[in-house]
């Protein structure tokens, strides 16, 4: 079951000063995985002990995931990963703008909160000025990467990213879903999921050579 938390409250709209890269990974100057909503943070554990030379970064809005997540984490003594909580709608841009230009190579955003009510979108972690954050830190070739299990937020998602136009949709064998996540690596929810036999949508994009102004 998902466990929403309001992001436009007023406590999650104070803007939080995030560690630097410097502080937060032994090897600061490796590429960056960013993963927004990163949950209990099986994903990024198991990322961050498949690739030693690259650093990742899971952003998480409810707090007591992020001290779960910690806890393994420093059990594995995991010194390429960490786990912070923050709104990234209101915290993130400053910390993607201390870090070297291209420094930032993946992003994921996987089965966001879908906030159903119309009243309720601007909840909704993928905004404009979300995007524009994350393309004015990438450089050319980055990927940002999206998937859900529900159909009308992946395509409000996508809606949003195309608008921009900063990235372009990667299409493998000419399939506008990808039938399988490219890092191999399954979230707890996306394993729940396919248990059930449901559909995922999933969608790849990337930076293209747009200068980012916004």
């Amino acid at each position: 079951m998902r466990q929403h938390v309001n992001p436009l409250s007023q406590f999650f709209q104070l803007p939080l000063s995030l560690p630097s890269k410097s502080i937060l990974f032994r090897d600061s100057h490796y590429p960056i995985h960013l993963d927004i909503g990163s949950a209990k943070g099986e994903f990024l554990i198991e990322l961050a002990l498949k690739y030693p030379k690259w650093n990742f970064l899971g952003l998480e809005i409810r707090e007591p995931l992020v001290a779960l997540s910690e806890i393994k984490r420093k059990k594995l003594e995991l010194q390429n990963l960490k786990f912070l909580f923050c709104n990234v709608n209101v915290s993130l841009d400053e910390w993607l703008s201390d870090l070297n230009h291209g420094q930032l190579k993946r992003v994921s955003i996987q089965f966001p909160d879908p906030w159903f009510k119309r009243k309720h979108f601007k909840r909704r972690v993928v905004q404009t000025s979300l995007i524009n954050s994350i393309a004015r830190s990438m450089s050319k070739d980055g990927e940002l990467f999206i998937q859900s299990d529900i159909f009308k937020l992946i395509k409000t998602m996508t809606d949003v990213i195309d608008n921009s136009s900063y990235f372009d949709r990667k299409k493998l064998n000419g399939l506008q879903w990808l039938d399988k996540n490219p890092y191999a690596v399954c979230t707890d929810r996306e394993l729940f999921v396919l248990k059930k036999n449901l559909p995922i949508y999933r969608a790849i994009y990337i930076r293209n050579r747009r200068l980012s102004i916004d």
